[in-house]
């Protein structure tokens, strides 16, 4: 019989210790990932963002972040960025007129210039169309960041950064992936402007 306290505690506990094996297995990662985006914006470049599902909500937040601010201490100017994930209609007509794999692929075409970064977010790392966005940044020649679970899937050998949050749980790889990306945002933020 499912005991809902219990789960409760073992969802927290496996949550913690998630974030413990990240610090353990990623902080070269992330640390390399924050001076990726800290170039390209001293550069005048941008951010670009894809996912699927609760990778898509993560897109938003993290641009978001990036885009109005995240440590209330800092004043700054907005850090330019680009959610891939939220038109209705761009979506919508891409996926009926191009396929849904290319949806994210055509934005990076027309939005991604040399020297800007593309963070793809996926739990498996198989998403195929963020594959696709991935292949587009390279001949756009943009840097790309994964932000990654489990095997670190497909993706992981074909960005130039794979963050690979060390968990099968999808969850927690979610969990994983916007606690790394506020210390990113935040090592961007103080850095830049702190």
């Amino acid at each position: 019989m499912f005991n809902r306290n219990q789960f409760l505690r073992n969802s927290l506990q496996e949550s913690a210790d998630t974030k413990l094996k990240i610090e353990q297995k990623c902080a070269e990662d992330i640390l390399k990932a924050a001076d990726m985006i800290k170039e390209a914006y001293r550069n005048g470049g941008k951010v670009l963002l894809c996912g699927n599902g609760g990778s898509a909500a993560d897109s938003q937040h993290i641009a978001t972040e990036l885009m109005v601010r995240l440590s209330h201490h800092i004043e700054r100017p907005a850090m330019p960025a680009i959610a891939l994930t939220t038109d209705s209609s761009n979506l919508t007509a891409g996926g009926n007129d191009i396929g849904f794999e290319n949806i994210f692929a055509r934005n990076v075409e027309g939005l991604g210039s040399e020297g800007d970064i593309l963070i793809a977010i996926s739990t498996s790392g198989n998403s195929v169309n963020v594959i696709k966005a991935v292949d587009m940044a390279k001949k756009k020649g943009m840097k790309s960041i994964g932000l990654l679970g489990g095997s670190g899937g497909k993706l992981k050998s074909l960005v130039d950064n794979a963050i690979v949050v060390p968990s099968e749980n999808v969850q927690r790889i979610q969990e994983g992936h916007i606690t790394i990306a506020h210390i990113i945002c935040e090592i961007v933020e103080n850095e830049l402007f702190g």
